[in-house]
């Protein structure tokens, strides 16, 4: 089987793609490749200066590409729902990356009080599906990509400290925000499946690649950064399972990419490992109720 590569992408003109912290590094490197291939990318970030900033670099690569800016705060709620209302506004919506977060940085909370990588990584993207979903459910075969990590695999959610009130470890709580965001997939597919819903949910994560999600991290580890990063993806690597997730002509929903090498921690891009505690659907259910109840956003609410 030939290695998978930014060429493998299927041609996308006619297709629309919104992703989340486009600006850097897996985000850009998905967007500009998505624009290269003839998709309108919506392009969400932080502030409307690093959207123009993303676009003016994309063009560079692609002078006729079709982009738009779209304003996100991801630890705000109201933010989501203002730029949920610029997506509605699209003719169509076939491709949602949620791809956006934050690692290990100090406690912190978001605007509405969540501690800030579960309220970002997973809360504030579950919102932001849901707003949105008007416009995707208009589309047959319409995607969802969520980007997970490795960490999923040794996370779990703490119910009973969902906000990190008791106690705070940063790593702990990156891993918890990760098995949420596969815990969210799963339950995304399986709730379209059971209400007839054409949107395909699927995962995917960058294994170990070089990034600006490590600008959150300690000190020392930008003393190691310059020895190990010859042995990590780079950017463009790390976006090469986002771009399968999000226009494999095989790929189901349920299904879950990663890099294909040893540990898949780099190289290029095939099926990865589910952790096994995120195949556990009450624990999904429990998350998905907890996430409408903090985030006041409802949808494909049906049980069994």
């Amino acid at each position: 089987m030939a290695r998978y590569s930014e060429s493998s992408v299927p041609e996308q003109t006619g297709k629309t793609a919104l992703i989340t912290g486009a600006n850097t590094g897996i985000g850009f490197a998905t967007a500009r490749v998505l624009a290269e291939r003839g998709a309108r990318v919506l392009v969400a970030c932080r502030s409307t200066e690093k959207a123009e900033d993303t676009i003016a670099r994309i063009k560079q690569t692609a002078p006729t590409s079709d982009l738009a800016a779209v304003t996100l705060e991801l630890t705000s709620l109201s933010s989501i729902r203002q730029a949920a209302q610029q997506i509605n506004q699209e003719a169509r919506l076939d491709i949602l990356v949620n791809n956006a977060g934050v690692m290990m940085p100090p406690k912190t909370l978001t605007d509405d009080g969540f501690e800030l990588q579960f309220g970002v990584n997973h809360l504030g993207h579950y919102a932001l599906t849901g707003l949105v979903l008007p416009v995707l459910s208009k589309i047959p075969g319409a995607r969802v990509v969520s980007v997970s990590s490795l960490a999923h695999i040794d996370g779990r959610i703490d119910f009973n400290d969902p906000q990190a009130e008791r106690s705070y470890s940063a790593m702990r709580r990156y891993q918890m925000s990760k098995m949420a965001n596969m815990l969210f997939m799963l339950e995304l597919a399986r709730r379209c499946d059971r209400e007839g819903l054409d949107i395909m949910s699927v995962g995917c994560h960058p294994g170990i690649a070089d990034t600006e999600l490590a600008r959150t991290l300690p000190g020392w580890f930008s003393l190691l950064a310059p020895f190990i990063r010859p042995f990590l993806n780079t950017s463009a690597e790390g976006a090469l399972p986002s771009l399968m997730a999000a226009t494999s002509p095989n790929a189901s929903s349920g299904d879950y990419f990663g890099p294909a090498g040893a540990g898949e921690r780099t190289g290029s891009a095939g099926p990865a490992r589910i952790g096994h505690a995120a195949k556990d659907p009450a624990a999904a259910e429990a998350l998905w109720n907890l996430s409408a109840e903090l985030t006041g956003v409802t949808y494909l609410a049906n049980s069994p």
